[in-house]
């Protein structure tokens, strides 16, 4: 827990000097001041609002034991088992099959899962799937997982400080030349702060906690295994515009390509797959 949030920290400082050192490049002592109150604003923002941003950005809906009551009440009993207080529950019209838990710890907690999820797993792989998102809850992983996730806004951020300060110095409507240049150099280093914030173990970790909570770590192979075969063949329009956002999804929802190859921070489903299963036998 200790080590999270100290991550969380830094992740945070690291978000405030990349401001401050682009700041000052495009709009010297002014544009550095300003963009260290952007970054301070959108990090004290992140800690308090982030989850609903990222909620707010996938379009979930809120659902209960009257509108969705398998998934609800599915929730709930993992939930009891794993001696956490009951999350909020989301669902989000995608065709992809992926899921994720959100919230800055598990008395302020949301999981949300998609349709296709729904439509492609049995009762006892959901069932397994809903275990690892609360493994991550019990384990603490939401705070960074949904703070880092800003990042994506903070890269955009950056783009249109950059456009305002070249415009606004070189006196004319159009921004300067090198700031549209600027978001390929300001990527890979959010994707490196990400890297290094977000531990590939902690995805071997969520697994075998949810296989614990499940008492079924077969139904979760099982579920890794059918998601990882789905999602290949269907896209996910807001992860694809999001990527920094894909760390927080049980599987990768990203096609790969360009820049968001860099956010890619899951461990291959077949390791992940071979583990549980050893669980299982052991």
């Amino acid at each position: 827990m200790f080590g999270n949030w100290l991550k969380t920290g830094i992740l945070m400082a690291g978000i405030v000097a990349l401001f401050g050192t682009i700041g000052a490049a495009l709009g010297g002592g002014q544009g550095m001041m300003i963009a260290l109150l952007i970054a301070a604003g959108m990090n004290l923002y992140a800690y308090w609002f982030s989850d609903k941003m990222v909620l707010r950005m996938y379009n979930a809906q809120e659902v209960d034991a009257s509108s969705a009551p398998q998934l609800f009440n599915m929730v709930h009993e993992l939930a009891q088992r794993a001696q956490l207080p009951m999350p909020k529950v989301y669902l989000i019209d995608e065709e992809q099959p992926n899921a994720f838990a959100t919230g800055r710890n598990p008395e302020h907690a949301a999981v949300a899962a998609t349709t296709g999820i729904l439509r492609i797993l049995s009762a006892r792989e959901l069932r397994g799937v809903m275990a690892h998102e609360l493994a991550h809850v019990k384990h603490r992983d939401i705070l960074i997982s949904t703070i880092s996730a800003t990042i994506a806004g903070a890269i955009s951020s950056i783009g249109n400080f950059g456009m305002m300060f070249g415009s606004h110095r070189n006196g004319e409507g159009q921004g300067n030349p090198l700031a549209g240049l600027l978001l390929m150099i300001v990527a890979p280093i959010a994707a490196m702060l990400i890297q290094f914030a977000i531990s590939r173990a902690r995805e071997f970790e969520a697994d075998r906690g949810g296989a614990e909570i499940s008492g079924d770590p077969e139904a979760l192979a099982s579920a890794l295994d059918k998601i990882h075969r789905y999602a290949r063949g269907i896209p996910m329009p807001t992860a694809e515009a999001h990527p920094a956002t894909a760390q927080m999804m049980i599987a990768n929802p990203l096609s790969g390509g360009n820049l968001r190859g860099l956010f890619s921070t899951h461990p291959e489903v077949g390791e992940r797959i071979a583990r549980l299963m050893a669980f299982a036998r052991g």
